[in-house]
């Protein structure tokens, strides 16, 4: 039985901080002063979502939805959002039970009533129709909205690409430099007293099959713990790496 891992799981603020992660925040937050709609790209796993979060938890008016999938979904989400913000006012207490057309005049007025912005985690390949409400809640750039996708390209982020046209409201995630993700899986493997004669070389192995990417890093080090990876004192590496692969299709 192939193992399969749910990537999740992102490395903490301290490695961030080392890959420029903290320039990227700043860069974020004059964005954001200036009003303007911003992409945030980059391969699974790369920290996205850590980036994402570290902004919000220092605004105020920054409203957060993951894993749009559709219309009122994602009403339900902003709604809520701006009902725990509690700036927004008039947002009823059971709004849960609103019809689609319902939430989106809710979320409508609310916006209006502060210097909101809408963003928007994992948004890859969106419908038309759940792009066109992100469109119609944006307003002319009245609510600029924060993407995050895999890519800048029409097939991830849909039509909403020209909101984010210019190239200074884009910026990517790279994977990390080899030094930093050496270091990073050395980490991992000392937190989880993971053992091995070949340790070092599986880890060099894990680290260039990743391509410095920290989710995969990590997956394919907790990975090393299960007895399916182990013959006698070694890390059976290239089986992992193949059980990986596997898992993630």
């Amino acid at each position: 039985m192939i193992a399969s891992f749910s990537v999740q799981h992102e490395p903490t603020s301290e490695y961030l901080s080392r890959v420029a992660r903290e320039e990227e925040l700043t860069w974020l937050r004059n964005q954001v002063k200036a009003r303007k709609s911003l992409l945030v790209f980059g391969p699974e796993g790369v920290g996205k979502s850590r980036l994402l979060h570290s902004f919000v938890e220092n605004q105020p008016f920054a409203l957060y939805t993951a894993q749009i999938r559709s219309p009122r979904e994602f009403l339900l989400a902003l709604v809520d959002a701006l009902h725990s913000t509690a700036r927004a006012a008039r947002i009823p207490a059971n709004f849960n039970t609103l019809s689609t057309t319902s939430l989106k005049g809710v979320a409508q007025r609310a916006l209006d009533t502060q210097p909101f912005l809408m963003v928007l985690d994992q948004l890859n390949g969106p419908s038309r129709v759940v792009t066109g409400l992100i469109k119609d809640l944006h307003h002319y750039g009245r609510t600029p909205v924060i993407l995050a996708s895999r890519s800048p390209h029409m097939e991830d982020i849909g039509t909403l690409q020209p909101l984010c046209a210019d190239k200074s409201e884009r910026i990517e995630l790279k994977n990390w430099p080899q030094h930093i993700a050496i270091e990073f899986a050395h980490r991992e493997a000392e937190k989880g007293q993971l053992s091995a004669s070949n340790l070092e070389s599986a880890l060099h192995m894990i680290v260039e099959w990743s391509d410095g990417n920290p989710a995969a890093i990590l997956h394919m080090v907790r990975m090393a713990h299960l007895p399916r990876y182990r013959l006698d004192d070694q890390i059976k590496a290239h089986v992992l790496y193949l059980d990986y692969l596997m898992g993630r299709r």
